[in-house]
């Protein structure tokens, strides 16, 4: 196992690259006191508001605030959201490569917590395909920088972003040395088939078992699923990340491991998924192999559930979070010494026939 804290040093300043849909989270907390008269729903006494960057821009805000250098591709309205979304950018330090749409929406969630709890979230969004103009303008920005990128993420929230052109084109760049830069992808289900070929895919539980048309609950789903998205998108490696139970990372079709959770106590998992590729993308940047970059990043998420709304790890946190709660043994995936066994002879009667 790599030291952790040598790991996070050789974090700091690691460029990644992040490309998918951009959305402005706003917060209304409030306090809940009595029900209307008007209907059968609580009344929210507003005690504040906040903004900040949600999708593909939490990511990169991840990134930052481990240490890393982010590189935000991704396309926003000429509204008065995307100017909201454009000054935290900037407040943030995050480098962007934005496109300007003239028609489209800029998203923006609102969620109302009262007594540390979510219950509603409004939605202002417009999730039609891009313009041919705007898909160009993005895939040009991806040529400019594949010679100084190694790792791509993927952050893909259904609103548009990430397309079949957009895959096509982050599978054939060439960067330094003649390599591709290496594809992690945080998905969407009704895009699964999108994703074919890429390096990681870090679905959670349910994204897993939607891309699968299976169960992914515990103990035993995980590795069937794992074998079924294998199959179907022929991925290098799979993240599947399982709330309370851990993350089940399968180094290869027939190897996984069970990482148990980091987490204390939950409060809110939003952003948790960010917080995961961001991680385990600038790990990897850094040179971790895959097992300990996964370790990092279950220790990151274990952070950012206990706070309540999208919350990102700083390095500090992480070296606290590292000392005070050492790594449990890990444990291949409960079922997949079975699983991996009748998927090889599918395999090998395939190939045979």
């Amino acid at each position: 196992m790599t030291d952790m804290n040598a790991l996070l040093d050789q974090m700091q300043g690691k460029r990644v690259m992040i490309i998918g849909d951009l959305m402005l989270d706003h917060y209304t907390f409030g306090q809940v006191s009595r029900i209307s008269p008007e209907a059968p729903v609580p009344v929210v006494e507003v005690i504040r508001e906040e903004y900040v960057l949600g999708g593909a821009g939490n990511v990169a805000l991840n990134i930052n605030a481990m240490g890393g250098q982010a590189l935000l591709a991704g396309v926003i309205g000429t509204d008065r959201d995307g100017e909201s979304l454009n000054a935290l950018l900037r407040e943030s330090a995050v480098e962007t490569r934005l496109v300007h749409a003239d028609r489209r929406r800029t998203t923006r969630k609102t969620r109302i917590i009262a007594n540390n709890q979510q219950i509603v979230r409004v939605d202002r969004e417009d999730a039609d395909p891009l313009t041919e103009s705007v898909v160009g303008e993005l895939l040009e920005i991806l040529r400019e920088h594949s010679q100084d990128i190694d790792i791509i993420i993927v952050s893909d929230y259904g609103k548009g972003v990430v397309t079949a052109p957009l895959m096509d084109a982050l599978r054939s760049l060439k960067g330094a040395h003649g390599r591709r830069p290496r594809i992690l992808v945080d998905p969407k289900p009704q895009n699964y088939d999108l994703y074919q070929g890429v390096d990681i895919l870090t679905p959670n539980a349910k994204e897993a078992g939607e891309g699968a048309a299976m169960p992914c609950s515990w103990p035993l789903g995980p590795a069937t699923v794992g074998q079924a998205l294998f199959r179907r998108l022929d991925c290098q490696h799979l993240l599947i990340t399982l709330g309370p139970q851990g993350m089940a990372l399968f180094e290869s079709r027939n190897s996984a491991r069970h990482i148990p959770t980091f987490a204390r106590t939950v409060f809110d998992v939003t952003g948790a998924g960010d917080t995961v590729i961001a991680t385990l993308a600038l790990a990897l940047a850094a040179g971790a192999p895959l097992v300990d970059a996964a370790v990092l990043a279950n220790h990151a998420a274990g952070i950012v559930v206990g706070q309540v709304g999208a919350a990102t790890p700083t390095v500090d946190g992480l070296r606290q979070a590292v000392q005070s709660r050492p790594a449990q043994p890990m444990a291949t995936l409960p079922g997949m010494d079975e699983t991996a066994f009748a998927a090889r002879a599918v395999y090998g009667a395939r190939s045979l026939g």
